[in-house]
């Protein structure tokens, strides 16, 4: 079948860039792959099942027995993943239902009426507030049916998790209710910016004091983790028992000035590109205008194809009057608005015709266009740009 737009994931940039970080950290740290929020657009089931083929042994792979959960911390896949991070028991009991028996961690809030599913599939929660822990403890009244939970430390983002000052407390109420805490955790907030190494230094510290009050509650067999895809190539020192690495998984760097830094030591490969195909081609006379609100005005006679691609499908309205695809092999720039279904481009000189391929984010002869590119043009992240494609574009993995 043709699309008229897809999505395609490369398994081999994926299992090189799952090699690349398992090389760099400790062998005891187990490895887990965020794939939230359809894996930063890269398609959910698409990339756990190729992540759950890599290094797949009888005891770590897929054959793991039912009812271990990210606490077993034994000994790191040789080459593969060891758990998932998605965003909501919704997106867990998903890969679940699809066969994934490997641990899973929710690392967004979930409400009273996920509880009991997170609990039937075996979906490890992350709690950050006495309301959720007051919930666990009043919606599942079983002690044994509850679902284990990690507990989220704020060490300086302020977004999710309990303040240093609040853990005594918040400790001492677990234990009174015998809930199933197994982990500990925070998130840096700026790993990613090599400027700021004091105040990811100063994270760590709150991080290790937070350990230290859970350890003096009785909570000394908690798994512990706080580095992101920054915080593990940073600095060994910031594994713990864990590392959560979504972006470099998917050959992306977390910031400009991480691969600068670090590009030879994680030599990331890509593995997403994004296609689309011509529809129409016609050529426009000098002076005319092109798109909504007569934005541009053709200063020659231009060759015209029609993409039937636009911002509903999560190409950036910004990318309007000044962002290239590749066709034909060259880049060919965007004319006028980028409409919700549609952009035009200028393929003055090609041959190109209906049903060739277009390229928005990947390779097409010697040029290539990045999603970091897209990013730098519209003033915005990569993991923005990724994240946006829409879920319902088809998506194949080869």
């Amino acid at each position: 079948m043709q699309y008229k737009t897809w999505v395609s994931i490369n398994r081999k940039a994926i299992t090189h860039n799952a090699k690349v970080l398992r090389s760099h950290i400790q062998k005891k740290t187990q490895l887990w792959a965020v794939i939230k929020s359809n894996a930063y657009g890269h398609g959910l089931w698409h990339m756990a099942e190729a992540l759950d083929e890599i290094g797949v042994d009888p005891v770590r792979g897929r054959a793991r027995a039912k009812g271990t959960s990210p606490q077993d911390r034994g000994a790191a896949t040789s080459n593969g993943v060891d758990g998932y991070c998605v965003d909501s028991v919704i997106e867990g009991a998903k890969l679940r239902l699809g066969g994934i028996s490997k641990p899973i961690l929710v690392l967004g809030p979930t409400f009273p009426n996920l509880l009991a599913d997170a609990a039937a599939h075996n979906i490890t929660l992350s709690i950050s507030t006495m309301e959720a822990l007051q919930e666990l403890t009043k919606t599942i009244k079983d002690p044994a049916v509850r679902p284990s939970f990690h507990l989220k430390v704020d060490t300086g983002m302020n977004r999710q998790g309990f303040y240093l000052k609040d853990l005594p407390r918040t400790l001492a109420y677990i234990k009174k209710h015998k809930l199933p805490i197994t982990g500990i955790f925070s998130h840096f907030a700026a790993a990613k910016d090599i400027n700021y190494p004091t105040f990811s230094e100063q994270q760590n510290k709150q991080f290790l004091s937070a350990i230290a009050l859970a350890k003096r509650a009785g909570f000394t067999n908690l798994t512990k983790h706080l580095a992101a895809t920054a915080g593990t190539i940073l600095s060994s020192k910031y594994h713990y028992d864990a590392v959560r690495c979504g972006i470099g998984l998917y050959g992306i760097y977390p910031s400009n000035e991480l691969e600068a830094q670090l590009k030879r030591e994680f030599p990331f490969q890509p593995a997403l590109s994004w296609y689309a195909r011509i529809s129409e081609v016609k050529h426009a006379p000098a002076g005319d205008f092109i798109g909504y609100d007569f934005t541009e005005r053709l200063a020659k006679k231009t060759q015209i194809a029609i993409v039937p691609i636009g911002y509903w499908h999560g190409l950036s309205w910004s990318l309007s009057g000044q962002g290239t695809v590749l066709a034909g092999g060259k880049r060919c720039k965007i004319l006028g608005r980028v409409s919700m279904d549609l952009i035009a481009i200028d393929t003055t000189g090609s041959k190109t015709k209906v049903g060739d391929p277009v390229v928005l984010i990947g390779t097409q002869g010697k040029e290539t266009i990045t999603a970091r590119e897209l990013a730098r043009l519209t003033n915005t992240t990569p993991y923005e740009i990724v994240t946006r494609i829409n879920p319902l574009i088809h998506r194949t993995i080869s």
